[in-house]
Order: C-alpha cells, then structure tokens, then sequence
C-alpha cells in the first residue's frame, strides 16, 4: 500500500514539475535572422577572377574578384587626349599663335579625327549590339554622346585653326580653361571607374551565394556575392495585435534552442507592423484574418561563444 501511495505521489509530481516547465515556453516561435549584405558594380564587365568561396569570412576591405573592364582603358586614352587638347588651346589663347603652336594644333586636330573615327567604331559596334539586345538604352546612349562630342571637338579645333594667329580675348581664355578643367574632371572620373574593377568587401561578411562564374557578364547592379554581416544577428518574432501589447521596447526576454535547450537573453529594439502580404514567422500563426501583425526584432545581450546559431532557424520565446 505504501508502494502505490508513493509511485501516486511522484507521479503527482513528476506531472506538476513537467507542467511547471511546459507554461514558460510561449506559442511564439521566431527565426534566426543576420543583416545581408549584397555587393554588385556600377559598371559591365567579364568576371577575370573571383578570391573567395561560398560559406568563407572576409573582413572589410578584402577583394571578392576582379571584373574585366577593357571601356576604362579607351576611356582614360580618350581623357588624356582631351587634356591635351585643352592644355594647347589654354596656351594659345594666352599667348597667340607661333608657328610650333601651328604644328602643335595640327597635332590636336590629327588626334581629334583619331578619336572621332574611335567613338565612330565604337558607335557602329554598340548601335549593332542594341538592335540585337545586347547592351542598354543608357549605355548605347552614351556612345552616341560621345561619338557628338568627338565631332563638335574637331569642329572646334578646325574652328581654332583659323584664329591662332590672332590674341585670343578674355572670353577665349576662360573659355578654355573651362574646356581644360572638363577634360580633367572626365580623367578623374574614368580613374573612379578604374576602381570598379574590383569587387570590395563593405564589411566584415561571410559570404552565402556566389551568383556568377569566372568568365560570365557581370551587369551594372547585378548582384554578385550575397553574404551577411559578422555579429549582426537578432531573433525575428511576429506577433497578432491581440497580444502585441504585451511587448515594449526595452524589454528583456529569454530565448531557448528548442534542439539544444541553450537559453539566450535578448532585448526587443523595433516594434513594426507588417503588411498583409509579409512573410509570416510563425508555421501555425495564432491569430484571426483581421488582425493586424506586427514584427519583433530582438537582439542578443548574452555572450554567444559556446552556441552555434544558423540562418532561418527555429528559436523558442519563454515568459
């Protein structure tokens, strides 16, 4: 008789205690979030080398690939040429003209034509690979420009031929300068380009997906590495309105591993709502049709050295 009071009692027990342990964890089911990182280039070119691998950490700075971008040399030959230009003109207009500045116009003017039968190439090339889809309106747009600025340039030198034996006025001089000024700005901008050859890390990032391949197209804002950022976790929860007003922000919650039982302390930073069509956290959401959801964001206090946390993963909400 003793026996079956006592295996009643503990039994009794061993119920209340698991009882006790079921009512702190919460419905709320949440997922394991990192802020992304997507990293593309503003200009087209051919994948020559990529340095890094799916899954691999990189720190701010580090180079994820090389992009071949043969434009950036014919447009820094284009830019030195127009400085040149620009320089003889400025030095003609202040000085008048003498016969090796003769010479020396004649030489712009030969390197005018050179670059008009250059942006003329280049011009008949893009205008077939437009007909054929292959380049954008913007870029075929943008040989066409300079194709019109190549022409007005030799019209321009042919124009100054004419006036190098006479000074030049005031008007002239600063006309020049300005001409002079945009050439070198147009260098600048072909040296900013030169940089777009590499593919840069903006953070310390681990890298997820590798969209392309060594020798495939990279296009401008095609997104080439997608990663996440390093110690940017946080816990993404969604919440009906019925029960969002148990929440605040600044609260302090405990989070639990529901696979390795690790508690996590964490603290609610962002309250929103979620449009109707938002992706919804929870796989048997507790809430009617008309109810409005709102998103949890909270952020890890604790240290997490000793637990392993992974993308889209389940993470438990206690009271």
């Amino acid at each position: 008789m003793k026996s079956i009071i006592r295996i009643v009692t503990l039994s009794f027990i061993m119920i209340v205690i698991s009882s006790c342990a079921n009512d702190k964890i919460t419905e709320y089911r949440g997922k394991v979030k990192f802020e992304t990182i997507a990293v593309s280039t503003k200009l087209a070119g051919r994948i020559n080398k990529i340095y890094v691998k799916e899954g691999q950490t990189v720190k701010k700075g580090d180079t994820l690939a090389y992009i071949d971008i043969p434009e950036v040399n014919a447009k820094m030959m284009q830019a030195e040429g127009a400085i040149t230009s620009a320089k003889g003109q400025l030095n003609m207009a202040y000085k008048g003209a003498t016969a090796d500045q003769l010479n020396q116009i004649d030489g712009q003017i030969d390197a005018g034509k050179a670059q008009l039968n250059f942006a003329q190439e280049s011009y008949n090339r893009l205008q077939a690979m437009y007909k054929d889809s292959l380049v954008s309106l913007q870029q075929f747009d943008e040989v066409k420009m300079k194709l019109k600025m190549a022409k007005a340039q030799v019209a321009s030198l042919n124009a100054k031929r004419k006036e190098v034996s006479n000074s030049a006025r005031i008007e002239q001089i600063d006309q020049a300068k300005g001409q002079l000024d945009r050439a070198v700005g147009a260098k600048e901008e072909v040296l900013s380009a030169e940089n777009e050859k590499y593919l840069i890390a903006p953070a310390n990032m681990t890298i997820e997906t590798i969209s392309l391949q060594v020798g495939e197209l990279l296009t401008p804002g095609f997104t080439m590495f997608n990663g996440y950022e390093k110690n940017s976790m946080y816990f993404r929860f969604t919440i009906p309105e019925s029960k969002i007003y148990d929440f605040k922000v600044g609260k302090k919650l405990t989070l639990v591993n529901p696979y390795t039982k690790q508690e996590t302390k964490g603290e609610i930073t962002a309250i929103k709502q979620l449009a109707n069509y938002a992706d919804i956290t929870s796989t048997a959401p507790l809430y009617e049709l008309s109810e409005s959801i709102y998103e949890l964001k909270i952020v890890p206090t604790s240290k997490q050295e000793n637990q392993s946390f992974f993308l889209n993963a389940t993470i438990l909400l206690k009271q």
